[in-house]
C-alpha cells in the first residue's frame, strides 16, 4: 500500500519538475463540476469597470497586462499564474477605484498571490520589485497583499480557461486525424493568454473562451481539412462537450480572430495610454545573484496593517 502513495513527479526541466495528468481529473464530474463552479468567477458586466475607475482606463490595464506577461515568461512561471492573476486584477478593479499610478502596484501583487498558489517556489516580493524598477516598495506590496486578499474575499482559486483544456482537447477527435495534440494546446494557451490581455474577454466564460481558442488553433492546424468537417461540426462537438450555445461561441471565435488581426497591425500608444507606464529596469531579468538571495516571499499576517 505504502507504494501506492507515493507520488509520481516528471522531469519538465533541470530545476522543475511536475506530477504526471491525473486522468481522474478528466472525468466528466470533474468537468460538470468546473462548469457550474465557473459561473462564482465570471464578470458578467464588463461597464462595472467604467463605473468603478475615475483614472484608470481599459487600454492601461492592457499595457500592465502585457507587462505582467513579460514578466511572468521572464520568471518561467507555470501558464495558470498570468491567467489567475489577470482574474485578481480584474475583479479587484469591478469592485475597488485605484489610481492610475497604482495600477502597476495592483498587477504585480497578483502576480505575488498567483504565483504563491500555484508554483512550487513563489515569486519572490523583492525580485518583483526589481521589475518594477523600484517603482514600488517591498512594504506597498505586502500592504497591498492583503488589501487585495480582503477586496477577493480569501477566494483566489478561480476558474480560469486553463482549466478546461485538457477536458476538451481530451474529448475531441484531435489525434485521430493525424495532429499533434500538444501543438494545438500550445496554440490554445497562447489564445488564451491573449485574450487575458483584453478586457473585452472578461464577458464571456472561461468555458466559452477555452472552447473558442480551441476551435481557433484547431483551423489554423488544418483540422478542418484533415477531418472534412466543418466549422459548424467543430462548434457542435464543443456544445456537445460544454453546453454552451453555439451562437456564443461562434461570437467569442469571432472576437478572437479580430483580435489577432488588430495585434498583427501595429499601433501606436494613444494619449489615454500616457499614464504612469509599467517601469522596466534596463536590463529587464533581474541577476542571478539577486534571485537567489531572494527565492522566498513572505506573507504578510497582521491584517491591521492595511488602510482601507
Amino acid at each position: 500500500m505504502a507504494g501506492i502513495m507515493d507520488l509520481v513527479c516528471c522531469e519538465i526541466s533541470e530545476n522543475e519538475n511536475r506530477a504526471y495528468d491525473d486522468p481522474t481529473l478528466l472525468q466528466d464530474r470533474v468537468l460538470i463540476n468546473l462548469l457550474k463552479t465557473e459561473e462564482r468567477y465570471a464578470l458578467v458586466c464588463t461597464t462595472t469597470f467604467r463605473s468603478v475607475q475615475t483614472e484608470v482606463t481599459i487600454q492601461m490595464r492592457k499595457v500592465v497586462a502585457e507587462w505582467m506577461m513579460e514578466v511572468c515568461e521572464e520568471q518561467k512561471c507555470q501558464d495558470e499564474v498570468f491567467l489567475l492573476a489577470m482574474n485578481y486584477m480584474d475583479r479587484f478593479l469591478n469592485s475597488c477605484n485605484i489610481r492610475k499610478n497604482q495600477l502597476q502596484l495592483l498587477g504585480t501583487t497578483c502576480m505575488l498571490l498567483a504565483s504563491k498558489l500555484r508554483e512550487p517556489a513563489p515569486l519572490a516580493a523583492e525580485t518583483l520589485v526589481y521589475y518594477t524598477d523600484h517603482s514600488i516598495t517591498k512594504h506597498e506590496l505586502l500592504r497591498w497583499e492583503l488589501l487585495v486578499l480582503s477586496k477577493l474575499k480569501w477566494d483566489l482559486s478561480a476558474i480560469t480557461p486553463q482549466d478546461f483544456l485538457r477536458h476538451l482537447l481530451t474529448r475531441l477527435p484531435v489525434e485521430a486525424m493525424g495532429i499533434n495534440l500538444n501543438m494545438v494546446s500550445n496554440h490554445a494557451k497562447t489564445l488564451i493568454a491573449l485574450c487575458a490581455r483584453e478586457y473585452r474577454f472578461t464577458s464571456y466564460h472561461p468555458s466559452m473562451i477555452a472552447s473558442a481558442s480551441v476551435a481557433s488553433a484547431l483551423c489554423g492546424v488544418g483540422w478542418i481539412s484533415k477531418s472534412g468537417y466543418s466549422l459548424e461540426h467543430l462548434l457542435d462537438l464543443l456544445h456537445k462537450v460544454t453546453n454552451i450555445e453555439k451562437d456564443y461561441l461562434q461570437q467569442c471565435l469571432h472576437q478572437i480572430e479580430d483580435m489577432l488581426r488588430m495585434s498583427s497591425k501595429s499601433t501606436d500608444l494613444t494619449e489615454e495610454t500616457v499614464f504612469c507606464e509599467p517601469k522596466r529596469p534596463e536590463q529587464f531579468t533581474p541577476p542571478l545573484e539577486k534571485i537567489q538571495e531572494h527565492k522566498t516571499a513572505l506573507t504578510p499576517t497582521d491584517v491591521y496593517d492595511v488602510r482601507f
